[in-house]
């Protein structure tokens, strides 16, 4: 939600004042569909006048994340509080995020993002977000600046605010100025322009089924499917399918950077201004802009289906032999120098190479690239290491004394267990090969562990 498009085929929409509704929330999330399991979920049960739950949810306050860009990078207006009066569960299931102007004419409101930044399929499986949501129940010159969103940020924009569209966002529900639409967007590549039309991004709207969007709860529903080649991500409302992407659209780089770290973390919000609200009828909020028009949210759920764990064991056998394009475990090496092995807590569990440092190696023997040519390579890691120490990655094939065909370096990422994926651009590789992953660094300590590895084209 960095900045915004400009759609035209809701602008049809009579722009009327409603009225106000009493809405009614479920108790909880519905159970998932037969063939999914639930990954985490947040029902907002509670009592009335309450933040959400700190274990699921952090609060952001103020103009920008801090060293990041001014107003959120969007022009919005508002400032984003951590007070009930803005943000709180309302005792009846549901969670309402106030817009409110004082007297002098400044906006507050609210934005929360899950704890949990590790949303991702299981390989091989499918990863749904969703949500029932209300939208502000206004519309008109009334709602002109009312923009509430629900959706997902790549995990590494955390901590390096500019590294947005690089690292991906997926648009699950956008409103602006009560208008009766839901847009679906995908933001991804580069800004401006790249594979994803920044900073419009690759979009979709319709109107909302029935009941317009303002005036009763609907489900939104994102899908990221890795069940299918190639991979598809697809939005719905109310179960209706609207808008799909499909990775054959992006160039595989583009489509690397947005999918192979360590996932998404979610969030709601409800913006008031910006480039959005203001490219379809700015510019926004205006006087006639009435406050205190809650966006009320029943529940949050995250479900997978199919795959097996993150990462699947499809390690190669202890003789060595596999695909190139299966995850590797690390600890799988046939043989190895210098390294260990412990308990990981990274998502899928199992064990990592520990602590890996100059002059280390392990080998997996008998990787099999096939006949299309593999360009990249991507390594989970994870280090604690202290004063600014750091190394490089490096994969050889068949021999240590091989030049690399792929290096990456890394640093501290927060500790030991702290993992992110890294992609690298390699030499192209067919055919079957032993793989060497070498480490080199200039300073003595240790400065890496290791979870994983894979191959793509």
């Amino acid at each position: 939600m960095r900045s915004r498009r400009l759609f035209t085929a809701s602008l049809a929409a009579p722009l009327l004042i409603a009225a106000s509704l009493t809405v009614v929330a479920q108790a909880s999330a519905p159970p998932p569909p037969a063939g999914w399991s639930t990954v985490w979920v947040d029902d907002f049960n509670g009592p009335a006048n309450t933040l959400p739950s700190g274990a699921n949810w952090i609060i952001d306050t103020g103009h920008g994340y801090p060293g990041g860009p001014a107003n959120w990078g969007t022009g919005e207006v508002q400032n984003y509080t951590n007070s009930t009066n803005n943000i709180g569960l309302d005792g009846a299931g549901n969670l309402r995020i106030t817009p409110r102007r004082d007297g002098a004419g400044n906006w507050t409101s609210a934005r929360i993002e899950t704890q949990r930044s590790n949303f991702k399929p299981p390989a091989g499986g499918v990863l749904a977000m969703e949500s029932r949501i209300q939208m502000p129940n206004v519309t008109g010159n009334a709602a002109l600046g009312y923009w509430p969103a629900f959706w997902a940020l790549g995990s590494p924009y955390r901590g390096n605010y500019w590294n947005w569209p690089g690292i991906g966002e997926f648009d699950i529900m956008e409103n602006v100025n009560g208008i009766n639409s839901v847009w679906g967007v995908l933001h991804c590549g580069v800004n401006p322009g790249g594979p994803c039309n920044e900073t419009s991004g690759l979009g979709a709207s319709r109107a909302c089924p029935g009941s317009t969007c303002q005036s009763g709860f609907h489900t939104y529903r994102f899908e990221w499917d890795t069940s299918i080649s190639p991979q598809q991500l697809r939005w719905y409302v109310d179960g209706q399918q609207y808008h799909s992407i499909s990775q054959s659209q992006l160039p595989a780089d583009t489509w690397s950077n947005m999918t192979s770290h360590a996932g998404y973390f979610i969030l709601l919000n409800l913006a008031i201004g910006g480039a959005f609200p203001d490219a379809l009828n700015g510019p926004t909020p205006r006087a006639e802009t009435v406050p205190d028009r809650p966006m009320v949210v029943d529940y949050v759920a995250v479900t997978q289906k199919g795959g097996g764990t993150t990462p699947p064991p499809t390690s190669p056998p202890p003789g060595g032999g596999g695909s190139a394009y299966s995850t590797i475990q690390a600890e799988s090496a046939q043989q190895q120098s210098g390294t260990g092995v412990e308990t990981t807590t990274d998502t899928g569990g199992g064990q990592n190479l520990m602590q890996v440092g100059n002059g280390d190696w392990a080998l997996y023997r008998g990787i099999d690239f096939g006949s299309t040519p593999a360009r990249q390579f991507t390594g989970r890691v994870a280090s604690g290491v202290g004063g600014g120490a750091s190394g490089l990655v490096e994969v050889r094939l068949d021999s240590r004394s091989n030049a690399p065909i792929g290096t990456f370096a890394i640093g501290n990422t927060g500790g030991w267990q702290s993992w992110r994926s890294v992609p690298t651009n390699i030499s192209s590789v067919t055919g079957v090969h032993d793989v060497y992953l070498t480490f080199t660094s200039g300073q003595p300590a240790d400065f890496v562990n290791v979870n994983w590895f894979i191959f793509g084209h």
